[in-house]
């Protein structure tokens, strides 16, 4: 039977490859036994879920690992909370190490803050309480209408980098832009190492519409109502790109929470390589890792991308050696201990600070 003598059983919400070895990792490291349910699409592509055991009055961990096609990985956490839910379950608690479009999570023009409507949606569910790792914006936390247990795996990336990076003594952490410069800090703080930061961009990019860069237009317009005057705002402009702090002869560390389209990694790296870096190592929590960001990595002058086990990304180390993995089960299972027996969470957050 998987009953832990507390009572508490754990589900793997798919049955991907990654998804099922993150949860017998984390199974293994707790004692208990994998739950039996059979997750699966059905030939119209629906999802369908089968819970083949007893979960009446337990507390359930459902975990979830987000593949490349989201929406159905979100669809089979969702039906299998329901499942559970309709079950007589006496809680389910999400583990999503990563958690899906938390880049939405701010308005665009006439866009939607996803974020919050995939909140709204796990609770309709069933879901009473998740875990999760690095969101991307913190305030994210504020759309849940039940706990979030945020985790940070800055503490694995810099035992990664004290143990495997050759002379991390003579590196300097860099942020790739000055809204990431926070997390840099941290991490430099600790590693007691210096600080760079880039600034600035080569040409315009396709955000400058997004931002509303471009708006409002320079020109006054004379038509029309003219009731009310607005001052005229200037359209922001970015400056040509600047490293912030000697990078020369070092080795640079670049910090971030997701690592996707590799684009703007790639050409820091390159700025980097110019002012005179002669290593350059990416730390990232989430590799998402999508499109050809194997084969840009793998030309450019990046020498390691260092992810955790948060997104299955074994098909994009196949296609690009320079993408190593630490893996995180640890601090999953840890949390998910605490969490049903009840003890404080703090000792996983000790000498980490908010801006990790």
């Amino acid at each position: 039977m998987n009953i832990a003598k507390s009572g508490y059983r754990v589900f793997s919400a798919n049955s991907s490859v990654a998804c099922t070895e993150l949860a017998k990792k984390i199974t293994e490291r707790l004692g208990v036994e994998l739950g039996k349910s059979v997750v699966f699409q059905e030939s119209n592509r629906e999802t369908r879920v089968d819970v083949k055991e007893s979960v009446r009055g337990q507390t359930i961990f459902i975990i979830q690992t987000i593949p490349r096609d989201v929406n159905t990985a979100i669809m089979e956490l969702l039906v299998m909370a329901y499942a559970l839910k309709t079950s007589c379950a006496k809680n389910i608690i999400g583990v999503i190490p990563y958690f899906p479009y938390s880049k939405q999570c701010k308005m665009r023009k006439r866009g939607s803050i996803v974020s919050k409507l995939l909140a709204s949606m796990l609770a309709k569910a069933g879901i009473t309480h998740i875990i999760t790792m690095d969101l991307h914006q913190k305030e994210i936390q504020g759309f849940f209408s039940f706990p979030v247990d945020n985790l940070r795996a800055s503490p694995f990336l810099i035992q990664y980098i004290q143990e495997e990076i050759p002379d991390y003594r003579n590196a300097i952490i860099v942020a790739k832009s000055p809204s990431a410069a926070k997390r840099a800090q941290s991490y430099a703080e600790r590693l007691r190492l210096g600080l760079a930061v880039i600034h600035g961009e080569a040409q315009c990019s396709e955000s400058d519409m997004a931002d509303g860069r471009h708006s409002p237009p320079c020109v006054r317009n004379t038509t029309g109502h003219t009731g009310l005057e607005l001052p005229l705002m200037m359209a922001k402009e970015k400056p040509p790109i600047t490293v912030v702090g000697d990078v020369g002869g070092r080795i640079a560390i670049i910090v971030d929470d997701i690592i996707d389209d590799v684009g703007d990694f790639v050409a820091a790296a390159e700025i980097l390589k110019e002012r005179g870096a002669y290593k350059i190592y990416i730390m990232a929590t989430h590799g998402l890792l999508s499109a050809d960001a194997p084969r840009l990595i793998e030309e450019s002058a990046i020498d390691e991308v260092v992810v955790t086990n948060t997104v299955p990304h074994e098909v994009q180390k196949l296609q690009c050696p320079k993408i190593k993995t630490v893996d995180v089960s640890m601090i999953l299972a840890e949390a998910i201990r605490r969490i049903h027996n009840g003890e404080s969470m703090a000792y996983l957050f000790r000498n980490i600070t908010t801006d990790d």
